[in-house]
């Protein structure tokens, strides 16, 4: 799995463009500055726009090639992003967050429940919650996501994966992805955004 992101980010372009998520940054938008954790965060678009627009980012991901093009991309706009290289599980943060941000964060099966409810543990009480994936109808869809239905969601596994947040926003949708080269067409996705009780 990890030879699979690196071959893909080691690529000149931006697997998935070098422009925000459309709902992460709606919904980054609507909140007070602050401290903001991005796991699974792959070259960095989210994480620059934040940084962009005043948030103190925490980035990780497990690809090296990642973090090279999220630090290529974030010195395009002269802002120097802390990105750790590091697995879900192993993580541990040495402050508590005012925001997490799950963007297409699809962690393997095995591990997926127990990788949320770790990273859980990084977010302020009341803190807030951004989440966006693919549902499990995206299945046979040509515009990404994983190929086994294990890892993509449904209503009732968001609700059973996080554990003590209240939701705002929970829905299933079909959408218009138009991300770089790898995120592109129709699409059905799971938003979410909550705050931890």
């Amino acid at each position: 799995m990890k030879d699979f992101w690196n071959e893909r980010y080691d690529e000149e372009s931006y697997a998935y463009g070098s422009s925000p998520n459309e709902f992460f940054k709606q919904q980054l938008d609507k909140l007070n500055v602050g401290s903001i954790l991005l796991p699974a965060e792959g070259e960095g678009r989210n994480a620059v726009y934040a940084l962009s627009k005043g948030w103190e980012v925490l980035a990780f991901d497990f690809s090296e090639s990642a973090m090279v093009k999220a630090k290529k991309l974030a010195a395009t706009y002269n802002l120097n992003l802390d990105y750790q290289i590091i697995d879900a599980l192993k993580f541990n943060a040495t402050k508590k967050f005012d925001v997490i941000a799950f963007c297409y964060a699809h962690f393997p099966a095995a591990i997926r429940k127990k990788a949320n409810q770790h990273l859980l543990k990084s977010l302020k009480p009341n803190g807030h919650i951004i989440f966006e994936a693919f549902s499990k109808n995206q299945l046979g869809k040509p515009s990404g996501g994983p190929k086994n239905i294990d890892m993509l969601y449904n209503i009732n596994e968001i609700e059973d994966e996080f554990i003590g947040i209240n939701f705002e926003i929970l829905e299933e949708k079909e959408i218009e992805l138009n991300e770089g080269l790898y995120h592109i067409g129709d699409a059905s996705v799971i938003d979410f955004t909550g705050t931890k009780i």
